[in-house]
């Protein structure tokens, strides 16, 4: 069992940065893989990027590649997304889900989310 709890988001202009944090409770956080994905109003909730449990392997949807930075430390339970030059189009909420195994893109395979926090990128 684990717990998630989002936290860093919030207004920004175009061209801007922001960095999301997921911290976790829970004994075991370095067994699970973690992603990220995001929900803007009236679209379903999409893959933005993963890492695996220890960190050596990520994947990133191809509209954030290069832009995007996820990351992680298991030793404070946490897992980060950095986000620069953001657009507009990156505006929603952003959440963080675990899963045992190795890191996906699919929604439906992740145990453990968040509760989301809201990007909005002003153009």
């Amino acid at each position: 069992q684990v717990q998630l709890v989002e936290s860093g988001g919030g207004l920004v202009q175009a061209g801007g940065s922001l960095r999301l944090s997921c911290a976790a409770s829970g004994r075991t956080f370095s067994g699970y893989a973690m992603g990220w994905f995001r929900q803007a109003p009236g679209k379903e909730r999409a893959f933005v990027a993963a890492i695996s449990t220890g960190g050596g392997s990520t994947d990133y949807a191809d509209s954030v590649k290069g832009r995007f930075t996820v990351s992680r430390d298991n030793a404070k339970k946490t897992v980060y997304l950095q986000m620069n030059t953001l657009k507009p189009e990156d505006t929603a909420v952003y959440y963080c889900a675990a899963r045992g195994g190795r890191p996906v893109r699919l929604v439906n395979e992740y145990n453990y989310w968040g509760q989301g926090t809201q990007v909005t990128v002003s153009s």
